[in-house]
């Protein structure tokens, strides 16, 4: 069984769910499961250290699968930014015809990407960004609300007004982001408008995802709670688990810590430490509000599969016996 959509057959899956870039998670072996399981996959390009280790990485991800999956490349200010160019060529060379961008201005990597006929998806925090970013010429837009894992934006809007707002102005297939991990979200998201959804979280909890056991059971462990909105008063508001070093952090802001007060506490090598060794508190790791829906750590194939079925289920039980019948209809 399959569900449909506008967004399934541009990219030419099988199911409705993607599993979006996520820095350090966003590997073959977990892109790949995703894909063979009839999603849609992205390797996070940044996770890897050259563009030359991401050319690696998708031939190891094609040994894996022979279905489609995709590279995510997010754009963030740095103060020495990574060769972005030179990634995107990577994912060009490589013949990769769907990419997920993120972040700020991404309308060069867009343009370029199109002159390849690759298919572009934009990551968006609001509907001004979405309808920014269709005016530019993706394909297809993310929306992410405020209950995500990772970067919000700073409106605090959640999913249940978010999409149905997005989805009133934008005309693009639109998938949606943030607090996504079952059958009942994807059918809510496809009530309020969305093509399809895309889990992070949820895919971290999976027995392909290359993080240590030890966090995916922390996620399992968490509830709905247990996650800090960290770089609140510097703007750039990030999502993130719940543990002592993100404590410390929001503690610092209180008191108005500048971004160089914390900077040794947030750096990126910690929170890789984190997937690596599975210890919770070695630094910042994301997550989303999802964790209080999250009870197991499936294949990526069985949580697919899962929730395909019982949205089919919900679909045609459930909520079938809110509609009026034929004859209550003619009465």
């Amino acid at each position: 069984m399959a569900l449909k959509t506008r967004f399934t057959e541009l990219v030419g899956v099988e199911h409705p769910i993607v599993q979006g870039g996520m820095q350090w998670v966003g590997r073959a072996e977990l892109v790949a499961a995703v894909a063979n399981a009839g999603g849609l996959g992205f390797i996070t390009a940044l996770t890897q250290p050259t563009p030359e280790k991401l050319r690696e990485e998708i031939a190891r991800c094609r040994t894996l699968t022979d279905k489609p999956f995709g590279v995510n490349l997010t754009i963030l200010p740095a103060i020495t930014p990574p060769p972005y160019a030179e990634y995107r060529q990577a994912i060009i060379d490589s013949g990769i015809k769907i990419v997920e961008t993120a972040g700020n201005k991404p309308a060069e990597h867009v343009e370029e990407f199109k002159k390849h006929g690759v298919i572009v998806i934009h990551k968006c925090t609001s509907v001004r960004h979405g309808l920014s970013a269709e005016r530019m010429g993706v394909d297809a837009i993310s929306i992410d609300g405020f209950e995500c894992a990772g970067h919000p934006g700073e409106d605090d809007v959640p999913g249940l007004i978010l999409i149905p707002a997005a989805a009133d102005k934008i005309k693009i297939p639109m998938i949606a982001s943030g607090g996504f991990g079952d059958a009942r979200g994807l059918v809510a998201a496809l009530a309020l408008g969305a093509e399809g959804i895309n889990m992070g979280t949820r895919f971290m909890a999976t027995k392909e995802s290359p993080i240590h056991e030890a966090i995916k059971q922390q996620i399992v462990a968490n509830d709905e709670r247990a996650t800090d909105l960290i770089f609140r008063t510097m703007h750039n508001t990030s999502r993130v688990a719940r543990n002592a070093v993100s404590q410390q952090v929001v503690a610092l802001e209180r008191q108005g810590a500048k971004f160089e007060d914390v900077r040794e506490l947030v750096a990126g090598t910690r929170g890789r430490s984190v997937y690596e060794v599975g210890d919770n508190d070695a630094g910042i790791w994301s997550a989303g509000q999802i964790q209080g829906l999250i009870h197991d750590v499936p294949s990526c194939e069985e949580l697919i599969h899962r929730i395909v079925r019982e949205a089919e289920e919900l679909i045609h039980g459930r909520l079938a016996r809110f509609a009026p019948t034929k004859q209550a209809v003619q009465a």
